[in-house]
């Protein structure tokens, strides 16, 4: 018998990239916290994250299979979360500016007796940033809610001189990776 798949996620960028996959899903919203542990390293936090998301939607549908991810964005080996505060997405935009930096997306699948990961990281530059463009990004509303305080498939990839490795794992969900992951155990 085929298992129904669940996305544990509300990210609409997710939601839009399974759908171009192909794949029939519902989407569970988990209730995960996000605070990373202090010895955790960023790339055990994210799988992490991932895998929490994808357990708590497996305990409430246990015959499906639960597709969690989570996707953090590192600089100079520190996790940069979502912005608190227009401060806080300064800070972290000025810190990215003329740098370069790390985007690790993580992905667990998780049914009854599986529970499967994969991280793919991507190096993403940025171009100089005046603080005048920062400003006007913020009031688009787009960095409010996004890792990094970014978004590279929106305003934010303007931002964006050059990426290494997989552009839509830094969007949110690594479309090679997943589809691997769930080819194997659909």
């Amino acid at each position: 018998m085929k298992k129904s798949l669940i996305l544990a996620s509300g990210s609409p960028r997710r939601k839009e990239l399974l759908t171009q996959l192909g794949y029939d899903f519902s989407i569970v919203q988990t209730d995960v916290e996000e605070k990373q542990s202090s010895v955790e390293t960023p790339a055990e936090y994210v799988k992490r994250l991932s895998k929490d998301k994808a357990l708590f939607s497996r305990d409430k549908h246990p015959s499906s299979l639960s597709l969690g991810c989570d996707t953090i964005v590192v600089f100079d080996d520190k996790v940069l979360e979502k912005p608190r505060n227009f401060s806080d997405s300064k800070q972290m935009l000025m810190t990215l500016s003329n740098q370069s930096h790390q985007v690790i997306t993580a992905v667990t699948i998780a049914s009854n007796g599986l529970v499967e990961t994969v991280a793919v990281t991507t190096k993403v530059w940025f171009k100089t940033l005046s603080e005048q463009e920062i400003e006007q990004y913020w009031l688009t509303g787009e960095p409010q809610d996004k890792a990094g305080s970014y978004g590279i498939q929106g305003v934010g990839g303007r931002f964006v001189t050059r990426i290494e490795g997989s552009y839509h794992a830094v969007v949110g969900l690594p479309l090679y990776e997943t589809d691997q992951l769930l080819k194997k155990h659909l």
